[in-house]
């Protein structure tokens, strides 16, 4: 199964269904199921303090180094300035990501959790995970 490791609070926004769309600064051609893991490394300064965004976390324990859903990758759009301005419409999404010209919007679709207890080693880029 194909993987991405991301930081929290982001991972746990995504399993929550409040986050659908993963900003990144590099484009994949990969399309299909994907499995979000919420990596071993502490939420950065700038986003715990954005009380925003942890606000819309409603599960304040995270999930760190766990597989904690897997959703579908159906779609990476460049962002161009038009983009980047309509993202801006939908005020939740929009701070949850980095919406910037040159930028990707990798777009999630059926969210589904998944009760892993084990902790994952996490990984740069799409990594393969053998069950």
């Amino acid at each position: 199964m194909k993987v991405i490791s991301l930081t929290e609070p982001f991972a746990t926004l995504i399993k929550e269904g409040k986050k659908r769309v993963e900003t990144r600064s590099w484009k994949t051609n990969y399309r299909g199921e994907l499995y979000i893991h919420a990596s071993t490394t502490k939420i950065p300064k700038m986003w715990r303090e954005n009380q925003e965004i942890m606000g819309l976390v409603s599960d304040k324990n995270m999930n760190y180094g766990k597989i904690i859903c897997s959703c579908e990758l159906v779609d990476c759009i460049y962002m161009d300035k038009n983009f980047v301005e309509n993202m801006k419409n939908n005020h939740q999404e929009y701070i949850c990501g980095i919406y910037e010209e040159g930028r990707y919007a990798w777009i999630l679709e059926n969210i589904k959790i998944v009760n892993r207890s084990e902790i994952v080693k996490g990984h740069l880029g799409i990594w393969n995970y053998h069950e």
